[in-house]
C-alpha cells in the first residue's frame, strides 16, 4: 500500500446493486388488489436521512402492509411453476408465531411512521445524541464502514464470509431490505431473529423518546435502525462490524462509526439531487467515512472521484490501498454456477477462488473484499503475507446475494436483478450477454420516478428483444404511462407492452417467453428497482418462513 498520489487514473465502473422492500404479509386471496394499490400513501416528502438506492418509502405502514399483502398472495399460475426456496436463503419471511408476528407489525407500524429514508438532513446531531444516551454503543467493537454508489451490500456480504471463516463473530448492517426489516441486522451471517428485533426497539424505545423531545425534528426511521444496529452488535457481542452507508457519507447516520477500514466501491452518478452532479461531488459526501489513520480501500473510480478520495485520505493520514494498483482481478472465466477467480490481493496471489456469483462486477467486488479484510488483520500495512488460501476459498464459496442476477424460476428462465441506475444496468446486460445466452430476453422494468429511468432503459436496450413495463407497490414508483411514453422512445413501439399491475406483468413476460418455443432460448429479467425486485420475489416463490 502507499500514499495517495495525486495523479491516479481510474478508468471503469463494475456497479452492483442492493435492493430492498418493506415487510410481506402472508394473506388471503380475497383481497382486492386494485383497492389496496390505489391506496393513499404519504410521499415522504419532509422526511430527512436517507438509505442509498432505491428502499421503501411508504411512511403509512397500515397502506404498506396491505399493498405488501397482496404482493404475497400472488399468482396461483405463478405460484405452481416455481422452484422451491433455497436451504442457503437468507431472506427471512414473517414470524410463524402469530404474537411475535402481531408484535413484529406493531413496531414496523411505529418505525415507518418516521421520517422515510429517502430523505436526508446533512446532520449527524441526532444520532449522535441518541448514541451519547446509549453509552457509544458503536465505539464497543471495530468496524468496516462501506461506501460507494453501486455494489456495497455484495460488497458487505463478501466481507462478512471472509471474517466468519476467519472465525470471528460478526455483525453486518446494510440497506435497504427486500422482505422484512429484520434483513438489515444481521449476526454472524443471519438476520436477526424478529423476537431479538422486537427486544431491541423496546429496550432503546425511551432513549429514542428523549431525543426526540429534544430535537425540531424525531429521529428518522434510518437513524432509529441504525441505532439498533450498534446496540445489537455490543450486546452480542461481535468482533467486527461491517457497516454499509445508507446514502452518501459524510452526514449519513452511520458515520458515527469510526470504520478501522474504509470501504468505497465505483462511484457513479445516482442521488445527484442529494449529493451533487458529478462523479466528483458524490466522491466528496462519501469520502466522509475515511477517519484518521484508517485504511482506505477503493475500487477502481473516475478519475475525478479518484482524486478526491486520495485528497481526503491525505488530509487524515489514511493508509490507502487502490484496486489496480495495490490490489486487483488477474483472471477470472465463467464457471458452472458462477466464476473462478484468481485474485491479487494486498499479501500475494489467491488461485482457484469459486465465487457463486455472476458478472464481472462481482469479481471486482470480491476482491475489493478481499483486500478489506486482508486491511483490517493488517495485511500491507503490518504483515506481509496472504491469508489462508483454503479458509479464503471456502468463505467466497459461500456466499450469497439475493436478487443479483438470482434465477426464480425455469422453464422459461426467470432472473431477477435489482439494478436501479444505468450504471448497475450496464453491469447487469454486461452478465446477462456472459452468463446466460438468451436468444430471446423479455424485461419486467418498474423503476422510481425519482431515477434516471432513461439511461436504465437506454442500458438495457440491447440486450432485450422486448420490454413489459409496470409499476410496484410504493409511492416512488414511477407511473406507468410516462414509464411507457419513455420506453417506447427508447425500444420502439412493437417491442413494449404495458402492464400496471406487477403481478400482470410476470404472466405477461413470461407468455411472451414461452410463445418463443420451449427450445428458443427465451428468458424474462425483472429490474428496474429494489423494491419491484422484493415484490417479485414474492409473487415468484423465493420466501422463507420467519424465526
Amino acid at each position: 500500500m502507499s500514499n495517495p498520489p495525486s495523479d491516479d487514473r481510474y478508468d471503469d465502473d463494475f456497479p452492483d446493486d442492493t435492493f430492498g422492500g418493506d415487510p410481506a404479509d402472508r394473506a388471503s386471496e380475497e383481497i382486492d388488489y386494485d383497492a389496496a394499490h390505489q391506496a393513499g400513501h404519504d410521499d415522504g416528502t419532509d422526511g430527512y436521512d436517507g438509505a442509498d438506492d432505491d428502499g421503501a418509502d411508504g411512511t403509512d405502514g397500515t397502506v404498506r402492509e396491505a399493498d405488501m399483502a397482496v404482493i404475497e398472495a400472488g399468482s396461483r399460475t405463478l405460484r405452481a411453476t416455481v422452484a422451491p426456496p433455497a436451504p442457503e436463503d437468507d431472506v427471512p419471511g414473517r414470524p410463524t408465531d402469530p404474537e411475535v408476528d402481531r408484535e413484529l407489525r406493531a413496531v414496523e407500524e411505529e418505525l415507518f411512521g418516521r421520517w422515510p429514508e429517502t430523505k436526508m438532513e446533512p446532520s449527524l446531531v441526532r444520532i449522535s445524541a441518541l448514541m451519547d444516551l446509549l453509552g457509544d454503543p458503536q465505539r464497543a467493537y471495530p468496524a468496516i464502514h462501506i461506501t460507494g454508489t453501486n455494489g456495497k451490500t455484495s460488497t458487505a456480504r463478501m466481507i462478512e464470509r471472509l471474517l466468519l471463516a476467519f472465525e470471528l463473530r460478526t455483525g453486518r448492517y446494510t440497506s435497504p431490505h427486500v422482505q422484512s426489516v429484520t434483513e438489515r441486522i444481521s449476526l454472524d451471517g443471519t438476520p436477526i431473529s424478529a423476537e431479538r428485533f422486537i427486544e431491541t426497539y423496546r429496550d432503546l424505545q425511551p432513549y429514542i423518546g428523549l431525543v426526540d423531545d429534544g430535537q425540531p425534528h424525531r429521529l428518522s426511521f434510518f437513524e432509529v435502525i441504525t441505532a439498533m444496529a450498534y446496540a445489537a452488535f455490543a450486546d452480542a457481542p461481535v468482533d467486527v462490524a461491517v457497516v454499509e452507508v445508507g446514502l452518501g457519507g459524510s452526514w449519513d447516520a452511520t458515520n458515527v462509526v469510526d470504520g478501522q477500514v474504509a470501504v468505497v466501491t465505483p462511484i457513479s452518478l445516482d442521488h445527484t439531487d442529494r449529493l451533487g452532479g458529478t462523479t466528483a461531488e458524490i466522491a466528496a459526501e462519501k469520502a466522509g467515512i475515511v477517519k484518521k489513520d484508517a485504511t482506505a480501500v477503493f475500487a477502481q473510480q473516475p478519475a475525478d472521484a479518484a482524486k478526491v478520495l486520495l485528497e481526503r485520505s491525505a488530509q487524515v493520514g489514511a493508509t490507502v490501498a487502490r484496486e489496480g494498483m495495490e490490489f486487483g482481478v488477474v483472471r477470472r472465466e465463467v464457471a458452472v454456477g458462477g466464476q473462478m477467480l484468481t485474485l491479487r490481493g494486498l499479501g500475494g496471489v489467491y488461485e482457484q477462488v469459486f465465487l457463486p456469483l455472476h458478472g464481472e462486477h462481482q469479481a471486482h467486488n470480491a476482491v475489493l473484499a478481499l483486500a478489506a479484510v486482508e486491511a483490517f488483520f493488517g495485511i500491507g500495512r503490518e504483515h506481509e503475507r496472504t491469508l489462508d488460501v483454503d479458509t479464503v476459498r471456502a468463505a467466497f464459496a459461500s456466499v450469497t446475494s439475493p436478487g443479483r442476477l438470482e434465477v426464480v424460476r425455469r422453464s422459461p428462465t426467470v432472473v431477477l436483478d435489482a439494478a436501479h441506475n444505468p450504471g448497475g444496468a450496464q453491469a447487469t446486460a454486461a452478465a446477462i450477454g456472459e452468463v446466460f445466452g438468451f436468444t430471446h430476453l423479455v424485461g419486467v422494468v418498474g423503476p422510481s420516478g425519482d431515477k434516471d429511468v432513461r439511461g436504465l432503459l437506454e442500458a438495457f436496450e440491447p440486450v432485450l428483444a422486448e420490454v413489459v413495463v409496470t409499476s410496484n407497490s410504493t409511492p416512488r414508483s414511477m407511473d406507468v404511462d410516462t414509464l411507457a411514453a419513455l420506453a417506447v422512445e427508447v425500444f420502439g413501439t412493437d417491442r413494449v407492452q404495458v402492464e400496471p399491475r406487477l403481478d400482470d406483468a410476470l404472466e405477461a413476460a413470461i407468455t411472451l417467453a414461452e410463445d418463443e418455443g420451449e427450445y428458443a432460448g427465451a428468458g424474462v429479467l425483472v429490474t428496474g428497482s429494489v423494491v419491484t425486485v422484493g415484490e417479485a420475489r414474492l409473487l415468484l416463490g423465493r420466501r422463507r418462513s420467519g424465526k
